[in-house]
């Protein structure tokens, strides 16, 4: 993996949501690989549908706490955050994307 930066601006996010996005996002890694185990212990179709349902809801859960975090930077600093290239509509696009 490379420490390349991102080709577009970005939004800063506090450190601590950072930390959580990612306490997540190694969670939903961790649902996954179980998921595939269950595939390939061929486990009952419903405990996996109700593991994919889970893991798909962590998801949703990470990019709305993404797009918290966005819409916070926006309306606390909106000068700033115009700079980047963001601003309110910006993140209610993305709000949009996940509802």
């Amino acid at each position: 993996m490379t420490d390349a930066k991102p080709s577009s601006p970005g939004f800063e996010i506090e450190p601590e949501t950072a930390a959580d996005l990612q306490r997540r996002l190694r969670r939903i890694e961790g649902q996954v690989r179980g998921l595939q185990q269950m595939i390939a212990d061929q486990r009952d179709c419903r405990e996996v549908v109700t593991q994919i349902a889970a893991a798909n809801k962590a998801l949703e859960q990470v990019g709305f706490l993404l797009v918290s975090a966005g819409l916070t930077w926006c309306v606390e600093d909106p000068k700033r955050s115009a700079a980047a290239g963001y601003d309110v509509s910006d993140v209610q696009k993305m709000f949009l994307k996940l509802a």
